[in-house]
């Protein structure tokens, strides 16, 4: 059964401490801080090479009350991943999916891909999340941790939230966790939800509407019979097409 992770924004305190964890574990280097400098206390400003989580930061005013939505913002690992899909196109196996766990994986074929191309995959996402480093080609991402998962230990972020915003397991599990505390929610916030609960692995619980946090916070397709789940897996198909 694939591996879940439920993101409970409700619990975010914006500690950040699932976004340090992230780079510590994965090694990645820092980056040139702009804090105060675009006003928002967020920081980096957006994904990048060297950041594969990034708490966003969102500020609204309800009345005369100040009302902060925090999102870790990752890697959904799709179930039908269109990034894989669109991959595949150009380089086989350059972004693979464990079929254990579910994680999307961009391995080091992924340099062969040239930047257009590479600007085709992050666009085939509909969360917004690859990025590539100009300099070495190399496009990256959230692992989910995969190796840590193999070796019987939490994702790094999971691992390092002291307020549980974040837990992780089997999908079952999580999608009742899910559903319990959304109903909870509901209770005091109308407009709590999941997002797109059926079809990636990193499941959001929200409080708010989607677009009070980020303008990709969910997959928006106009998908008209098809299920969210049925129009990912179409995303490629025209640039398979054109191989053909």
């Amino acid at each position: 059964m694939p591996k879940t992770i439920l993101i409970d924004t409700s619990r975010c305190t914006a500690c950040r401490g699932c976004q340090i964890a992230c780079k510590e574990w994965h090694e990645l280097p820092a980056n040139k801080t702009t804090q105060y400098k675009w006003g928002s206390h967020q920081n980096p400003q957006d994904l990048n090479p060297n950041n594969y989580k990034l708490v966003r930061f969102s500020e609204h005013l309800e009345g005369d009350k100040i009302r902060w939505n925090f999102f870790p913002d990752q890697c959904r690992h799709c179930d039908l991943a269109p990034c894989k899909e669109t991959g595949d196109i150009y380089i086989e196996e350059a972004i693979v999916q464990d079929e254990k766990t579910g994680a999307v994986i961009f391995t080091d074929k992924t340099k062969g891909f040239t930047k257009e191309q590479s600007e085709e995959i992050r666009e085939s996402c509909p969360y917004n999340i690859p990025r590539r480093n100009d300099e070495s080609g190399l496009m990256s991402k959230c692992t989910m941790c995969n190796d840590r998962i193999h070796n019987g230990m939490l994702p790094a972020c999971v691992k390092v939230c002291p307020t549980g915003a974040m837990q992780f397991g089997d999908r079952a599990d999580m999608l009742k966790l899910a559903n319990q505390r959304l109903a909870a929610l509901r209770l005091e916030y109308p407009e709590a939800r999941l997002a797109d609960p059926d079809d990636v692995n990193v499941i959001y619980l929200l409080i708010d509407k989607p677009e009070n946090y980020h303008e990709f916070t969910v997959a928006e397709a106009n998908t008209g019979s098809m299920s969210k789940k049925q129009f990912l897996a179409t995303l490629a198909r025209p640039f398979k097409a054109m191989k053909a």
